[in-house]
């Protein structure tokens, strides 16, 4: 059995181009206001890709990056600045945050308005790591309503949120058992954990980890041990990665274009 590819990039490359002629188009310029605080090598790739993007369909980008050592203080300090300043559209706090700071304080100080990213519990933009699962799905032209799905990820707000979007059930954290589902997402950053002998044949895979191993990224699924087994997989790199970045780029142009629409209202 073959295994189809979900072609991320080139969905991603699509989206991107319209979201440029869009902004030729309108002459707005959308502004992305990015905060960095630490090293992470993972959470540097991402803000490179983003900035990459926001490059090529003309948005402008302003990034502040703070220490390791940075206080959660000093972190509020620059979402307010961002909050303020009118000429930025959204904000992005790049996960994770240095040990001892609250994810969540910082999420909330965000102004809604400008809540691109979508963590917020009344934010009006959907969230894009969600939009591109769902994207990816869609692009196997598989029915999947009388499939049985499961998503592996880090926290119950994630879960929830795909389960309400997608109306996927979900479990925290890894489990081997898996030989029951029709479709496996997963979103952990373990790499290569979803193995072959794990999996049913025919299976969709939609790997959302992202990680590092012997110096090249990778993803949850151990691909080489699943080729062959499933019928579909958004490899990593290539898959949600990009997907992800043009949801988030398309929630940015939505805010610029008028403060009133947002991406729920769009048909």
């Amino acid at each position: 059995m073959s295994m189809n590819l979900i072609n991320g990039k080139k969905i991603a490359d699509e989206i991107l181009d319209g979201l440029n002629k869009e902004i030729e188009e309108t002459g707005i310029k959308p502004c992305l206001g990015v905060i960095l605080a630490g090293d992470d090598p993972a959470s540097q790739i991402y803000i490179q890709k983003k900035e990459e993007a926001a490059r090529r369909i003309g948005a402008k980008v302003n990034k502040l990056a703070l220490s390791q050592d940075a206080s959660e203080e000093d972190i509020l300090k620059v979402v307010e600045m961002f909050n303020q300043n009118e000429e930025i559209n959204g904000i992005l706090v790049q996960l994770p945050l240095p040990e001892g700071i609250s994810r969540e304080k910082v999420i909330q100080s965000i102004e809604l308005k400008k809540d691109v990213d979508g963590f917020l519990e009344k934010s009006r933009f959907e969230s894009p790591f969600i939009l591109a699962i769902q994207k990816a799905l869609e692009a196997t032209g598989e029915e999947i309503r009388n499939k049985k799905a499961i998503a592996l990820v880090n926290s119950d707000i994630f879960g929830e949120k795909l389960k309400s979007k997608l109306n996927i059930d979900y479990q925290v954290g890894f489990t081997e058992d898996l030989k029951e589902f029709d479709i496996i997402i997963t979103a952990l950053g373990q790499p290569e954990i979803v193995k072959g002998s794990m999996i049913e044949d025919n299976c969709i895979l939609i790997d959302g980890g992202i990680s590092k191993k012997n110096g090249k990224i990778t993803g949850d699924v151990d691909k080489e041990s699943v080729r062959g087994k499933v019928s579909w997989l958004s490899p990593v790199p290539g898959g949600l990665g990009p997907l992800t970045v043009a949801f988030l780029l398309k929630n940015l142009v939505l805010a610029a274009v008028s403060r009133g629409l947002f991406i729920k209202d769009v048909p």
